[in-house]
């Protein structure tokens, strides 16, 4: 699994930025960064959101709760997901067990 600074490193890179200039953007030195990409320092909650954020991904990827870095960024599908959160409980729980039965069915399709 990768750390922070290596998914930090790879967003950068894929974003063809240096650490330079992401720095730059970041509005703190090129050492900071570098130490970020090296895991020789954290970056509070604040840094790694404006982080994710200038670099079109997520705080979820930069920590490793996904392998996806766009997860979530799709605007649609995030309003449904929050759709979904505000149902009541026993609606949101039958509108997940079909999601739920609907994947399983199309995963075993793909088979």
């Amino acid at each position: 699994m990768s750390t922070f600074g290596q998914k930090l490193s790879e967003c950068r890179k894929a974003k063809k930025l240096s650490q330079k200039e992401l720095a730059k953007i970041f509005v703190t030195s090129h050492t900071t960064i570098g130490k970020y990409e090296r895991d020789e320092m954290i970056p509070s909650i604040e840094a790694a959101k404006k982080l994710a954020k200038i670099l079109d991904t997520t705080v979820g990827y930069l920590l490793g709760e996904t392998e996806q870095a766009d997860l979530f960024k799709d605007p649609k599908m995030l309003k449904r997901l929050q759709d979904i959160l505000n149902l009541p409980e026993k609606e949101k729980e039958s509108l997940l067990l079909n999601i739920d039965h609907f994947i399983k069915a199309a995963k075993i399709s793909l088979m």
